[in-house]
């Protein structure tokens, strides 16, 4: 890739640290590795990275803590979070969505499941669509080009994620879309099999959309569309 994309891992663990940052560093990304999150926290004060990986069991902080942090700050609130831990319940995986993580893998995992996942959100980050401006009954606006969005006049924070749902609903208004045809225009292949990830991203979506979540409605049994 013409300019390198920096990943931050944060574990306590330095095997798993060294085992993904090789393996990062091999599929083209540099890589920046944290033991613990106060100094992942100091770093972060002078360099912006492209995705971070956290785990939530750390000595010093919870990972929970830290993603919830990262996502209130406007400057942090659009970087990509995977969320790597040993934590495979259910509520954990969805605390983690509502957080505004980005996906969740469990240890143990496979290193080549990881990196490909980086790579999906990366890509899911990078891409931009030329067609413009959309406008939602006359309140919020979507610029697809720039990925910001607009709620009369202010802008609005949104994940990676969420910007890409509330983009692909406003693509075709009206349209019910169901929450398995969300899920393959967000992950694909490497879509999670939790159906309730949906739910939660839309959830978090409508809170931020303020007057506009009126737009976007839940059509019980089959899916979600945005209709003005």
């Amino acid at each position: 890739m013409a300019s390198k994309k920096m990943i931050v891992i944060i574990d306590d663990e330095p095997d798993i640290v060294e085992l993904v940052s090789i393996h990062l560093k091999r599929a083209g990304f540099n890589v920046e590795g944290f033991l613990d999150g106060d100094t992942f926290l100091d770093f972060l004060e002078h360099q912006m990275p492209d995705l971070i990986i956290l785990d939530l069991m750390l000595p010093d902080a919870d990972g929970f803590d830290i993603c919830k942090y990262l996502k209130k700050k406007d400057e942090y609130a659009s970087i990509p979070i995977i969320m790597l831990t040993a934590k495979s319940e259910e509520t954990d995986r969805v605390l983690g969505l509502e957080l505004g993580a980005d996906d969740y893998v469990t240890k143990p995992f496979s290193i080549k499941e990881l990196v490909a996942r980086v790579k999906a959100v990366m890509r899911r980050k990078g891409e931009t669509d030329s067609s413009g401006m959309i406008s939602i009954g006359g309140i919020l606006n979507i610029d697809t080009a720039r990925h910001e969005v607009l709620l009369e006049g202010a802008d609005i924070k949104l994940t990676s994620t969420e910007f890409r749902i509330l983009k692909l609903l406003a693509s075709k208004k009206g349209w019910v879309f169901s929450r398995d045809q969300i899920l393959d225009h967000l992950w694909g292949q490497e879509k999670a099999v939790v159906d309730r990830t949906v739910d939660v991203h839309i959830k978090h979506l409508r809170s931020k959309l303020g007057a506009a979540a009126r737009f976007v409605k839940n059509i019980r049994g089959v899916g979600y569309k945005l209709e003005e």
